[in-house]
């Protein structure tokens, strides 16, 4: 890893499985992964409820209880509680454990604690150093440009998933350049998110798969 690489707001790696994954597990992994479902929708304050039938579930992106108060502190008093940020790393490492799960980047279930195959750290601002005090207004807005790029490139994303899951029905491994895709686009996406709603740098995100600023 480069400097620039260690200094980065975000940085995130996933342990390839080099291994003959679970087939069964695999296959059933929508079904498996419900439970931990709940409960990060849980932690996120996310609706669980009956509509039409059917059980329907709403998971924010991210909630307004870590966006607004962590906004109106920087904004007002430019602090960042150590944490608020604490939360929102334990939340994010949590966050990606279980998508690696549904994404069958692992066959592992997620824990909700131990790091297991996913390595992910967030940077600690000083906000009187790091953050502008009112680019919390506007960080959301800047950041449309990203939403209709990662629109796009999450349908590509999601076929891709599809793709390794037949591959590991058949072969029992998830092939190394599908596999790297999907880990470099959900950290696109976590660099947005870094960036537009948990305000942990004013670093713009680069328009590419290696990282910040380029």
């Amino acid at each position: 890893m480069n400097e620039s690489e260690t200094n980065a707001p975000t940085r995130l790696s996933i342990d390839f499985p080099d291994r003959k994954l679970n087939r069964l597990t695999t296959f059933f992994r929508p079904i498996l992964a419900i439970p931990i479902l709940i409960i990060l929708g849980s932690l996120f304050g996310a609706p669980f409820f009956w509509e039409q039938g059917l059980w329907q579930w709403q998971l924010p992106a991210i909630p307004a209880f870590v966006v607004g108060p962590t906004a109106l502190m920087i904004l007002f008093k430019q602090k960042y509680p150590r944490w608020w940020f604490d939360w929102n790393l334990n939340m994010a490492k949590f966050s990606t454990r279980v998508f690696s799960y549904l994404a069958l980047l692992t066959d592992v279930y997620p824990s909700t604690d131990d790091t297991q195959s996913v390595h992910l750290d967030l940077k600690y601002p000083d906000p009187s150093e790091d953050l502008g005090r009112w680019m919390p207004l506007v960080k959301w807005f800047l950041a449309i440009p990203h939403y209709i790029v990662l629109v796009f490139l999450n349908i590509a994303g999601m076929m891709v998933i599809i793709m390794a899951w037949f591959a590991i029905l058949f072969t029992g491994r998830y092939p190394r350049k599908l596999f790297s895709f999907v880990v470099e686009l959900y950290h696109w996406n976590l660099r947005v998110i870094a960036y537009a709603f948990l305000f942990i740098t004013d670093e713009y995100p680069g328009f590419n798969f290696s990282g910040w600023g380029e």
